[in-house]
This record gives C-alpha cells, sequence and structure tokens, in this order.
C-alpha cells in the first residue's frame, strides 16, 4: 500500500511551536519570519525535512504560507484549501487568510506599521518573489532580511534529507539521449552568449538527464542542482551514494557528479554570463554569484519548454501508460457499483483503487494521494482522508475520486464523481454544467498563440450561467514519468503561456458546495495540430485529443441540458472506451463497461 491513512500533522504542537519561533525571532533582532511550503527547488510537493509549514501550523496542503510577528500569525491559503486550513490550524493562534485576494505586502503593512525586519530564508524564496514583495513595501518601514532558517533552529527532530535511489530512464521512452538533450540546449546557450545555465527544478534535471529518482513521494525525482555548460557539460551536484554503477554508467564521461555541498564552490567558478531563472532559482545562488563578482542575466530555465513539448514517443508511451490505468479503473468501478450505500468507507475505497492500480503490474507509486471525498469532504478540492475524517459512504452521497499512478511509460490523473445510491436534482444539475465545460475544452479548436487564460473561462461558462464556479485552474500540465503537476503549460486565468503541441494537460471543471457534495471531472489530454476544415481559412489551428478512458457516470447526467454536440461527444467517448479498454478488462468488468457505456 503506497497510501498512509495516518495524520501527520499536530496542530496542538502549533502554539508551542510558535512560542519557540518567536523567542528566536527575537533572539535575532527580527520583527517577523516567513514560513513558505517550499524547498531550495520550488516544488509543490517536499520531503519531510522541508516540510516547515506544516511542522509549525499543521496545515498540510500543497500550496501555503505562514507570516509570524510578534502578535499575529498569519496561514495564508488559496480558495482549494480554505475551509481545510481552518481545520487543521489552532485558530487561537494562527489567523488563516485568503490569498492571492489578500496580499502578504498590505498584509504586513497593515499588521507592522511600525517596521521592522523581516527576515526569510533565501535558499527558499525565488528573486521573483522577493523582488515582488520588495515592490509591495516601498515606501515602508519594513525590509525583508536573508538570514539562516529559523524555523530548523528550533525543530530538534527534523527528519534527514531523502536518500532515494537514482535510475536511468529509458532514452526509448524520452525520444532523445540526454547527450542530444544537452547538446540542444547547449547551443541555444552558445546562441545567446550565455556560458551556462544554473538549473534547480528537480523535474528538470530528471529530463534532462534522462533518470528518475526516489526523493520525493509520488514524484521520481531526485534533490540536487546543475550546471549545464555551453559545450554541453553537466556538473550534477547531488549525493553520489544514490547511483549505482549503472547509473553512473548511464550519466557517461561529460556529466560530473559532485556532493550537494560543493554547489557553491562550484558557482564561485563559472565565467559569465550565467543563465538564471528568477522565477524558478533560490535567490542564494544570486547572492552566491553576485558576491564574487560572476555576470549574471535573468532566462528561463533552459529545459522548461522543451520538457513541456512531449516528443512522440513520450506521447506513445503515455497514451499506453493510460490505458493500463484505464482498465485498472473499468475494474474498480465495476467493482464499486456492485456495493450497496453504507457499506464502504473512505479509505476501503483508496485501499480498493490502489489493489486494482497495482494489479496491472506496472505500477510503480501512486502519483498523488489519492483525493476520496465522499458528501461533505467532497467539497474540499484537495482532501486527503484519514483515520480521523474517514466517512462512510451513505445514501445520497456523492463521491469526489482523483487519483492517479506512476508507470515507467507515463504518468496518470483521472477524476470521476460517482453516486452513492439515488442522486438529487442539485447534484445531477451541477454535474451536468460541469461535464458540459468538460466537453468545451475537449471539443475546443483554437488559433495557435493562445495561452491557458484565454480557454480557461470555456470551461467555467455552463456554470457561470448558474452563479457557479470553482476556485481552482481549469487544468495543469503533467510530465511523463515525472511530477503529476508540471509547468508551465496550465489551463488557468492565470496562465499566459502559449500552448504547443505535445503539451499534456488535464482538463478538470468541477463544483463544491461547502458542508454538501463536491463534483470534479477530469481528463488527460494532448494539444496538438488540428486537421483543417473544408472552408476554413488557412491558418494553423490546435486541438487536444483525450489521453483518459474511463466511463463518466451516465446516472448523474441531466440528458435534457445536454445540446446535440455534446450528447455526440459523449456517446463517441464512450464508444472508444469499450474499443479500447474492453478487450482490457476482465469478463464481469467487460459486462459492466458494455452497460454503462451504451448511448445516452
Amino acid at each position: 500500500m503506497f497510501q498512509s491513512f495516518t495524520e501527520t500533522a499536530r496542530p496542538d504542537q502549533g502554539p508551542p511551536r510558535l512560542e519557540r519561533l518567536r523567542r528566536a525571532m527575537a533572539d535575532a533582532g527580527m520583527a517577523g519570519w516567513l514560513v513558505p511550503r517550499a524547498d531550495a527547488h520550488q516544488g509543490e510537493y517536499v520531503a519531510p525535512c522541508d516540510n516547515r509549514l506544516a511542522w509549525l501550523t499543521g496545515f498540510t496542503g500543497s500550496a501555503g504560507f505562514c507570516a509570524v510577528l510578534a502578535d499575529a500569525a498569519g496561514v495564508f491559503v488559496d480558495g482549494r484549501y480554505r475551509v481545510q486550513a481552518r481545520a487543521q490550524v489552532d485558530t487561537d493562534h494562527f489567523t488563516p487568510v485568503d490569498w492571492p485576494e489578500t496580499r502578504l505586502g498590505d498584509w504586513l503593512r497593515r499588521h507592522l506599521p511600525a517596521g521592522g525586519e523581516v527576515g526569510f530564508d533565501p535558499w527558499l524564496y525565488t528573486p521573483e518573489q522577493i523582488d515582488s514583495l520588495e515592490s509591495a513595501l516601498v515606501g515602508s518601514p519594513i525590509r525583508l532580511t536573508p538570514a539562516d532558517n529559523l524555523i530548523d533552529r528550533i525543530w530538534p527532530d527534523r527528519p534527514a534529507p531523502p536518500q532515494g535511489r537514482i535510475s536511468p530512464w529509458p532514452d526509448s521512452l524520452a525520444g532523445a539521449s540526454h547527450a542530444q538533450k544537452r547538446d540542444r540546449l547547449a547551443e541555444t546557450l552558445h546562441e545567446a552568449g550565455q556560458r551556462a545555465a544554473v538549473i534547480t527544478l528537480t523535474d528538470s534535471i530528471a529530463w534532462l538527464l534522462n533518470i528518475r529518482g526516489r526523493d520525493i513521494p509520488r514524484n521520481p525525482v531526485a534533490q540536487g542542482f546543475a550546471i549545464l555548460h555551453d559545450d554541453g557539460r553537466v556538473a550534477l551536484f547531488t549525493d553520489p551514494a544514490k547511483l549505482d554503477g549503472t547509473a553512473r554508467a548511464h550519466l557517461g564521461n561529460d556529466v560530473t557528479l559532485a556532493p550537494p555541498a560543493d554547489f557553491g564552490t562550484a558557482l564561485d567558478t563559472l565565467d559569465g554570463p550565467v543563465r538564471l531563472d528568477k522565477a524558478t532559482l533560490p535567490l542564494w545562488v544570486v547572492q552566491r554569484l553576485d558576491a564574487v563578482g560572476i555576470p549574471r542575466v535573468w532566462g528561463e530555465d533552459p529545459c522548461i519548454l522543451p520538457k513541456a513539448r512531449k516528443t512522440d514517443p513520450e506521447i506513445a508511451a503515455t497514451r499506453a501508460a493510460h490505458l493500463r490505468d484505464g482498465a485498472a479503473i473499468c475494474e474498480f468501478l465495476a467493482w464499486f457499483d456492485d456495493q450497496p450505500p453504507g457499506t464502504l468507507t473512505e479509505i476501503d475505497v483508496v485501499r480498493r483503487l490502489e489493489a486494482c492500480r497495482a494489479a496491472t503490474g506496472g505500477l510503480i507509486d501512486i502519483s498523488f494521494d489519492t483525493i476520496a471525498g465522499s458528501g461533505p469532504n467532497g467539497a474540499l478540492p484537495h482532501y486527503r482522508v484519514s483515520e480521523a475524517s474517514n466517512r462512510t459512504l451513505a445514501e445520497g452521497d456523492l463521491l469526489v475520486l482523483d487519483s492517479g499512478g506512476q508507470y515507467l511509460d507515463g504518468t496518470t490523473d483521472i477524476t470521476r464523481t460517482l453516486p452513492v445510491g439515488t442522486p438529487g436534482p442539485d447534484e445531477r444539475a451541477a454535474f451536468t454544467r460541469v461535464l458540459q465545460g468538460m466537453i468545451a475544452i475537449s471539443r475546443l479548436r483554437f488559433p495557435k498563440g493562445l495561452a491557458g487564460r484565454d480557454l480557461d473561462a470555456i470551461a467555467r461558462y455552463p456554470l457561470w450561467l448558474a452563479d457557479q464556479d470553482y476556485a481552482h485552474g481549469t487544468g495543469h500540465g503533467v510530465g511523463v514519468h515525472l511530477c503529476v503537476h508540471e509547468g508551465p503549460q496550465r489551463l488557468s486565468r492565470l496562465s499566459e503561456v502559449p500552448l504547443e503541441p505535445g503539451m499534456i494537460l488535464s482538463n478538470e471543471p468541477g463544483y463544491y458546495r461547502e458542508g454538501a457534495f463536491g463534483i470534479r471531472i477530469e481528463n488527460l489530454i494532448v494539444v496538438c495540430d488540428a486537421i483543417p476544415l473544408p472552408g476554413g481559412d488557412e491558418t494553423g489551428k490546435l486541438c487536444f485529443e483525450t489521453l483518459t478512458f474511463a466511463p463518466i457516470d451516465r446516472r448523474l447526467i441531466d440528458a435534457a441540458r445536454l445540446a446535440p454536440p455534446e450528447r455526440d461527444w459523449l456517446d463517441r467517448y464512450h464508444a472508444t472506451c469499450r474499443d479500447k479498454i474492453g478487450p482490457l478488462l476482465s469478463g464481469p468488468a467487460r459486462l459492466w463497461l458494455d452497460k454503462v457505456t451504451q448511448p445516452l
């Protein structure tokens, strides 16, 4: 079993830990301290040793931060986590703050009118983040001060850094060797007159070197740093004990290996100019280079866009992983439909689904902790069931089931909303609106050059007509046996990155009624060149190919609300599910699939 149901947060420990932090602040002469949920690699998921936010506050969500002052401690969370934050932190000592509606700079001005030094760890903040905050504090008496981490000083039993094994990832799946990737990116540096690029994103390093790691649960990456030189050589800084002879041979002579402690010394010896990504690398790197006078230029991590534009072999591998995963989902759904209301708990659901994936023989890990939220728990978009929150599925509930698998050939992510017994009319109406939004994105043809912000509203339109919405993006990027949340591609009103062929995204509109139920439907899609239509203009268009195949529960659909093209899309999708997934199923599951995918 990959997933644990033990509650790891200790909100009861928050007040005494907060008091120790305030004493450390006073000793350091600081009026405030910032605690992000981040590590030196700016990953969404962090190792236990880097989960300082949860250790201090009890909040276990994957996004947020805390600002601690002598008389206030704000826990800043976005719309996905507001209910969770209120439930997990001691609100007598920590105050949940709606973010980004309330900006940190404004909150600090209001709570610290006399000013003072607000400290932060420069390993955990990017130059872009600090520049933005400093701009918000212009004219105030508040000063931002980089310093050694105060949380680490007061965390006596802080876990050790992870030591997961690093292994090669097959060139046949990647579509290019790491030598080819290094040479291609080095050429872009050379053409730009840049001598090197510093890379600190773990998934960028994994992609560049065709390696995978085991340092971060659910994400097959290794913690480390890299320097790509303009001649294609790479210096990799990670614990050498993580690599066996096979992994070292895979890297070859043009990739040198050194422990992370040598990273700073290597920076000191670089020739400039050095490319730095202002949005992703630690401010500490900038400070180190500036201290020795090495010229630097801002530029995007050279791996980000090539990683996002999947090769044909990567897409083919992902298709294969999704078929295997879709069969596991269908085996689970067939079993689920035979269980009467009141006989299953959320933990039962998670265990059975993981067992179905494991039965494929190819499961390496789950791609994130399964979200199995029934009734009011389903209204928490990132709910994680624990032994304390575990709930029995009752008649009339909706179950939001969001899950995925890590396979050697791909990363999957799928959400289905399932009725327990007979669904109510409000639930069916809202589900149908969510489905209409998901279908609208699936059917979309759009001009090249458009970004996620240009498309996000299309998924929301059916909900907006009913004054309904959801407080998360419509879709995130997804890697290939990499992170289930991958940038820079997104379907979000915040995303300005143009979508390009090969980018894989999720398509997951939803609706959440606090205290009652939640709804989300999610497939993964890949951006493709659209086939020209007769009578259309000659400019190129893009479209989406659906990668995920598992039926959408027809019991929740109010078919009268669907337009004919929407009904046609759903019927074609279900027919494709029968054709692609049916041959992979056991006899009972095949009969179930034939039944539930009949035309509306």
